[in-house]
């Protein structure tokens, strides 16, 4: 049974659900933003780990913010996963190589907030396809941008969502926070 820790993914995508541009640019996220940020600054006091793919996480260095707060905020853990790429160390930054569902099962034992899935689509996959996805925070940005890397990186899955709430903004982005439902319920019928 999983713990009180859940595993949200919590992230933006275009209108036709793109998470980046294929080169991973997301120059189309550069935008004015309402006073409330789109609520990240309570959903950041709700975490206190962050997981983050390889390739998500070699962007955030270009950006300069590379450890997701780990600089802002000591007490943020950050785990980034990779399949022996060398990447340089970073403080508050542990590299992991083992599998998601023993790294998930070690992760939820332990004491702590909620733990965010920053992605990238691989990443997110990776952990729906072995059931260690809670919840999605999505931010729908009104912009289509043709193609780019997808929410979740292609496979043949079906994952059923619960809508648990609804937000929109004034500058049209709407906010869907949905539950996942658990392959079991559905593998049980």
């Amino acid at each position: 049974m999983k713990g009180k820790r859940k595993i949200i993914v919590y992230i933006a995508t275009s209108a036709d659900g793109y998470i980046a541009r294929p080169d991973g640019s997301v120059d189309w996220l550069n935008r004015p933003r309402p006073v409330d940020n789109y609520g990240m600054g309570t959903f950041y006091k709700s975490i206190d780990t962050i997981l983050w793919g390889r390739k998500t996480y070699e962007a955030a260095l270009g950006f300069g913010g590379a450890t997701g707060g780990a600089k802002r905020e000591p007490k943020i853990k950050n785990y980034v996963f990779s399949r022996g790429s060398a990447l340089p160390p970073a403080p508050g930054v542990e590299f992991v190589g083992e599998p998601i569902a023993a790294f998930a099962k070690r992760l939820r034992i332990t004491q702590g907030k909620h733990i965010w899935m920053m992605g990238g689509g691989g990443l997110i996959a990776s952990f729906l396809d072995q059931d260690e996805v809670e919840e999605f925070i999505i931010h729908v940005i009104p912009t289509f941008i043709g193609e780019g890397i997808p929410l979740i990186a292609p496979r043949h899955r079906t994952v059923h969502l619960e809508l648990l709430s609804t937000k929109t903004w004034s500058d049209g982005v709407v906010r869907l926070h949905y539950a996942v439902v658990p392959q079991a319920v559905f593998r049980d019928k």
